[in-house]
């Protein structure tokens, strides 16, 4: 049988794809992996579809053993790769024969590597989608040391360049944002959102929670509970904000000021704790 073997799950580990939208209307979150362009890169690297399932890692310290012969890759920030102990570098297609081990090192800047191996990892898929929610339990469970995952077949080459560079995260942020829907409950919305946060450490899958100068509403009405998406800046009463990242909550009761654009969902979801945070307010 293709499949990987867990020697080391490292601070975590999980299996992502893109994840399952479509189902808010349920209350089941869209999930899958937080920097998609590193999973999409790594698919590409061992020749597999850009939605097949990864495994996202938590700051490294992860260890797998190939079962039989696959191609593998490291994506997200740059860090130290190694089969068998000697290294190999991130971001490029890495062959495995049978009983090899691929070890992810911690990275420097940023939080999240993601490993690819030709064929996809194989986990029976739950609502379309092979991602592991943290907040509702659906999908698999966080990988441990000793457990196994099935590959799938393999259906492609690999392609594009033989090694891309890979970017550190940046130690400070300019966030793009649109603003709304209730930015009209806060003073100066555009102006108060471009102060200098903090990443704290009580961010996770669910959101980004930064510490810094409280939002100052203007209006006391009460809001009934209303949709959110992936990327909302909600404001609970302490003013304090929380972008909502891929696992969050379908609804919610507090104000959204504004929601990040798609494309800068990576690099906070990349973003370690003391990380310096600027929303953009953008049309």
């Amino acid at each position: 049988m293709r499949a990987l073997e867990i020697v080391s799950p490292g601070s975590l580990a999980l299996v992502q794809d893109l994840g399952r939208p479509g189902y808010a209307h349920l209350g089941v979150p869209p999930s899958g992996a937080l920097d998609v362009a590193a999973l999409r890169l790594g698919n590409r690297l061992v020749g597999n579809p850009e939605d097949a399932a990864g495994i996202e890692t938590l700051l490294g310290g992860f260890t797998v053993r190939a079962t039989a012969s696959c191609t593998a890759a490291v994506t997200g920030p740059p860090v130290e790769v190694s089969v068998d102990g000697r290294e190999t570098g991130s971001h490029t297609p890495i062959p495995l024969r049978p009983g090899q081990e691929l070890t992810i090192g911690r990275p420097a800047t940023g939080l999240r590597c993601y490993l690819t191996v030709s064929g996809g990892i194989a986990v029976a898929p739950v609502l379309g989608s092979r991602s592991t929610d943290v907040l509702s339990g659906l999908g698999p469970s966080p990988l441990e040391a000793g457990t196994t995952v099935p590959l799938g077949p393999v259906t492609g080459v690999p392609s594009g360049a033989d090694v891309v560079a890979a970017s550190p995260a940046p130690p400070d942020l300019t966030v793009r944002v649109l603003l709304g829907p209730r930015d009209d409950w806060f003073a100066d919305a555009a102006s108060a959102l471009n102060a200098q946060w903090t990443v704290t450490e009580e961010s996770n899958r669910v959101g980004v929670r930064l510490d810094g100068p409280p939002l100052r509403r203007v209006s006391t009405s009460e809001l009934p509970s209303e949709g959110v998406l992936t990327g909302a800046i909600q404001v609970p009463p302490n003013g304090l904000p929380l972008v909502f990242l891929a696992d969050h909550p379908t609804t919610g009761g507090y104000p959204v000021i504004a929601v990040v654009r798609r494309e800068s969902l990576g690099a906070l979801a990349q973003a370690r704790p003391g990380t310096s945070v600027r929303f953009q307010a953008s049309l």
